[in-house]
C-alpha cells in the first residue's frame, strides 16, 4: 500500500492525503500552503470536500498513527514519515 494519494480542489489545487478519518473519508491538505486542511466524504462519484482546523487534522494523523501501530502495521513507517513532513 502506499501512502500517498492526491486530489485536484476545483480552488486550492492540488491536496495530498494526510490520513484517514472514517468511513469513506480522509484528511488532505493543499500541497504548496500546507496549512490548508480539508475533510474529505466520498460518495458515490462525487466527493465533499470541508474545511478543517489544523489541530483537527492532526488530532485524525495522531489517532491514525496510534490504531496503525496497535496493529503493527507494516505501514507504519510510511504514515509516520507523512505525519513527520506535515506537522514538525
Amino acid at each position: 500500500m502506499s501512502a500517498e494519494r492526491y486530489l485536484n480542489h476545483p480552488s486550492f489545487g492540488v491536496l495530498y492525503r494526510v490520513c484517514p478519518a472514517g468511513e469513506a473519508q480522509e484528511v488532505y491538505a493543499t500541497l504548496y500552503a500546507q496549512r490548508m486542511f480539508f475533510r474529505v466524504s466520498h460518495h458515490g462519484r462525487g466527493a465533499n470536500f470541508d474545511s478543517m482546523p489544523l489541530l483537527d487534522a492532526r488530532h485524525l494523523a495522531e489517532q491514525n498513527l496510534l490504531r496503525e501501530r496497535r496493529n503493527r502495521s507494516v505501514d507504519l513507517p510510511l504514515w509516520q514519515k507523512l505525519f513527520d513532513q506535515t506537522f514538525i
